[in-house]
């Protein structure tokens, strides 16, 4: 597949896999907090996070999402693809200093619809930390070189 062109609806199979490994540093989550004006002190303070039952920072869970929509635009189904929906539901924390494992797997194809059903995941050291099912509308066939 060309990086800048993506998968056409018919190059997709089911079971087909893409991740990509992020580290989750301070650096991130405050400039996720910039740019998502989301400000909780449980993402940036420490004083006032080790009072809460987190016991320390935690990355914005959309932070981690993020992540999937970078499988997602880049790699699998990669660029021309466009959310449609996604449901997720958060396993655990992800704290200041993880690495983050984010796979996208396809589970089904509408060909007729151009729909494709993801499995996604996020983990971090073996544990599932988000997971997710995403639909995404694919292009008919791979954009042409120029």
């Amino acid at each position: 597949m060309d990086l800048m062109q993506g998968f056409g609806i018919n190059e997709l199979e089911v079971g087909q896999t893409a991740f990509i490994t992020r580290l989750v540093d301070d650096e991130a989550v405050r400039r996720f907090a910039e740019v998502s004006g989301d400000f909780n002190p449980l993402h940036l303070d420490e004083a006032y996070a080790a009072r809460t039952p987190f016991r320390g920072r935690i990355a914005h869970g959309a932070l981690i999402a993020s992540y999937i929509s970078c499988v997602l635009g880049n790699h699998l189904p990669g660029p021309g693809a466009v959310f449609a929906g996604m449901t997720m539901r958060f396993e655990r924390p992800v704290r200041i200093g993880d690495t983050v494992i984010a796979r996208a797997t396809v589970t089904a194809i509408d060909i007729k619809q151009r729909r494709v059903m993801l499995d996604c995941t996020c983990e971090v050291e073996g544990e599932l930390c988000m997971k997710a099912e995403a639909e995404v509308m694919v292009r008919k066939r791979r954009a042409s070189s120029e």
